[in-house]
């Protein structure tokens, strides 16, 4: 797998997953992913935007990563994607991203309609329970762990099922 480094924005591209350290440029990204499948036979297009919403009295989360499971969960994906002709897309923060902002897109691109619908809706769900990403909360300027809303990873650590 290759791992570029683009300068002019801190993150990190994997294939087609992306790392981005901070808030994620929403626009940005999906503009990029359509433009780069626009010449392709794709019929459906299907991003799903993940944003930090107000609760508990939160400033905002923080995020880390653990990039070799997460890219291997990733390629598993891919595979998945492409044994039914599709392509799945997938940026995250890592790092502060404050209320209101996007910390997590993802994209499904299939020739069919069905087959996008299907996997966009099992990849997020997947993503929020396997994908090892630790969430914190960021209240009055303290980062805590968010243990009562995190989901445990199924045979990883110490929130492993």
């Amino acid at each position: 797998m290759e791992i570029k480094y683009l300068y002019f924005l801190q993150f990190v591209v994997v294939e087609m997953l992306s790392i981005y350290d901070s808030a994620l440029p929403v626009s940005t990204i999906l503009k990029e992913w359509y433009e780069e499948e626009s010449k392709s036979n794709y019929g459906a297009y299907i991003p799903f935007v993940g944003t930090v919403r107000s609760e508990d009295g939160i400033d905002g989360l923080s995020f880390d990563i653990y990039e070799p499971i997460l890219e291997s969960w990733f390629e598993a994906w891919q595979q998945k994607a492409k044994e039914r002709g599709a392509i799945i897309k997938m940026a995250h923060s890592r790092g502060d991203v404050m209320l209101h902002e996007s910390s997590y897109i993802s994209s499904v691109f299939s020739p069919k309609r069905r087959v996008a619908l299907e996997l966009i809706d099992e990849f997020v769900e997947d993503f929020k329970a396997s994908a090892p990403i630790w969430k914190y909360d960021l209240k009055d300027g303290k980062r805590i762990y968010a243990l009562d809303r995190s989901t445990a990873i199924k045979g990883h650590g110490i929130l492993s099922k």
